[in-house]
Formats: C-alpha cells, sequence, structure tokens
C-alpha cells in the first residue's frame, strides 16, 4: 500500500468513528478519546492472518508501554486481510489467544469491527449490525482498566446495547446511507 492509500484508509476509518460511533453515540466514552487525541490507529498491510498476529502483537505492548494519558487505545485496521465476516469471526479466537499468550489477560481486550459484521440470529441486512460496522475489518484494542473506568460513570451499561438497537432502528439503511460512510 502507498502512503496515500493508508492516509485514505485512516480517513474513512476516522469519519466513521465520528459520524457513526461518536455522532451517533454508539459508544458513549469515545469522544472524549477522540477529542483529546488519545486514539492511536494503524493501518496494517498485512496479508496474512500470521502476519497480522505479529503486528496485533506489537500493538499489544506498544499499548501496554504507552501513557494511557497519551495512547489510550488503538483501532488496528487491516483491509487487505480478513474480508469474509466468517474468517473475521474465526481469526477472533487467535486474537484473543495472542492476549493469553502474552499474559496480557485482564489488562487488554479486543473490540471488533467489520464491514458485514452480523450479530447472531439477525439477517445480513438487518440495521442493529450496522453498530458494529466499519469501513475496513478492524480490531479496537482496548485498557481493560479505562473500561472498567468509563462504566463506573453510568448507572446502567447495558443499556448502551438496547438504545443502539433503537437508533439505528430509527436511522434505517437511508440515514445510514446519509452519512456517506464508504
Amino acid at each position: 500500500m502507498t502512503e496515500q492509500e493508508i492516509e485514505t484508509i485512516r480517513q474513512q476509518t476516522q469519519a466513521w468513528l465520528e459520524k457513526a460511533v461518536i455522532g451517533l453515540n454508539l459508544c458513549p466514552f469515545a469522544k472524549s478519546v477522540h477529542v483529546n487525541q488519545r486514539l492511536r490507529y494503524v493501518v496494517s498491510s498485512a496479508t496474512t492472518p500470521e502476519e497480522l498476529l505479529k503486528e496485533l502483537a506489537r500493538e499489544l505492548l506498544f499499548l501496554k508501554r504507552a501513557d494511557p494519558d497519551e495512547i489510550e487505545t488503538t483501532l488496528v485496521i487491516h483491509p487487505l486481510l480478513l474480508q469474509d465476516f466468517l474468517d473475521f469471526n474465526d481469526f477472533l479466537g487467535a486474537a484473543d489467544a495472542l492476549i493469553e499468550d502474552l499474559e496480557l489477560d485482564g489488562e487488554l481486550q479486543f473490540a471488533n469491527f467489520h464491514p458485514q459484521y452480523q450479530f447472531a440470529g439477525t439477517a445480513p441486512d438487518d440495521i442493529t449490525n450496522y453498530t458494529n460496522r466499519s469501513p475496513y475489518p478492524t480490531l479496537h484494542i482496548l485498557r481493560e482498566s479505562s473500561i472498567e473506568r468509563a462504566t463506573e460513570t453510568m448507572a446502567d451499561t447495558d443499556a448502551i446495547f438496547e438504545t443502539n438497537i433503537e437508533t439505528m432502528e430509527k436511522l434505517g439503511h437511508a440515514g445510514w446511507a446519509a452519512l456517506g460512510l464508504k
């Protein structure tokens, strides 16, 4: 990938974050991390699962060492790999095992996003799937301590999922398309 292609992918992902994740308030904790510029974007050039695991290991260790006041979280965007959602979903087990292998369980975890994201029991075109649909396959590395701090500020974190479903159902496919996201 050229530098321009990498920058375009980063910009499209940032637009998705700003318009969907923050703009629709799908994650009430994302805005402050974004506004305070503590979110790292990494566009992977990996073309095999093994290459991606190596890159994820580097990023997990990098985030562990990083000062949370400077880098709170990382989006690892991998546009050349795991385009099929089922393949992506299968890969998540290896990603989670990597956290255990690096002895980072309890410290870091992944949230996952994909252009074809589909919750179990939903149709592929169900609008509620769009809460986790990103322009490219993406693994979001989160600090568990940050999640704990964020959830302490909310009375009912389970309501986030329910509110997101309501938001997406009100928005509908036409509303999503109007966001102009890739």
